[in-house]
């Protein structure tokens, strides 16, 4: 049986996949989240999973060091998904790519500031609606930008909204709905088709228990 690297994204996403895996009959044999190694066995034992950073998994599973990943949708929009394939939609770690400013501002005009760590699809975005943006890269404190005269508004993940209120900053419009997601190298899809068909299709069932309950 062909031997298979899963590639994980550490964080949240991490957290959502572990329990969805192993619903699919595939976990660790040591605890993930407390180990400082990066590549772990699991019970089955051409399995193996690597954690990664969220934005390295597209790369790791794109060169084929990895047959398969979890990854945001928001990560593979922002970095391509060349040498990929998507096969299924996990409906884990749900949120909302959009655009934010400070409560009660109109963010009018052809042109605009925008700070966000999501460039490309913000330059898309902007372009699509034929609006001008002067985009300003920013890894983090995003709400602070229009806050302090650094933007005219953020392109940004939200999930409850209450970070943006605490700052006093309201959602305006939605770009794109984010889950993470099966990724596939295509490949490793056609060279280790069965084995990776049957982890597929476990994860899928084990989707569609979840949405079920």
């Amino acid at each position: 049986m062909s031997e298979v690297i899963i590639a994980l994204s550490k964080g949240r996403i991490l957290d959502d996949t572990l329990p969805l895996l192993a619903d699919a009959g595939i976990w660790p044999e040591e605890d993930v989240r407390k180990s400082r190694k990066l590549i772990f066995a699991t019970n089955k034992p051409n399995i193996r999973l690597v954690v990664l950073r969220a934005t390295d998994v597209p790369t790791y599973v794109q060169h084929g060091a990895a047959d398969l990943g979890v990854s945001g949708k928001d990560v593979l929009l922002e970095n391509g998904a060349d040498n990929l394939c998507e096969p299924l939609d996990l409906e884990i770690a749900s949120c909302r790519l959009m655009t934010a400013s400070v409560v009660g501002r109109q963010v009018t005009g052809r042109r605009r500031r925008v700070a966000t760590k999501f460039v490309n699809i913000a330059k898309r975005y902007y372009a699509d609606r034929g609006i001008q943006a002067d985009i300003i890269k920013l890894y983090g404190g995003m709400e602070l930008a229009p806050l302090m005269g650094l933007a005219d508004e953020i392109v940004d993940i939200v999930d409850t909204g209450n970070t943006l209120k605490a700052n006093g900053l309201e959602p305006l419009e939605l770009i794109e709905h984010i889950s993470s997601r099966l990724i596939a190298n295509q490949a490793s899809m056609k060279m280790k088709y069965a084995t990776l068909r049957e982890i597929i299709e476990g994860l899928e069932r084990a989707v569609i228990q979840r949405r079920s309950a």
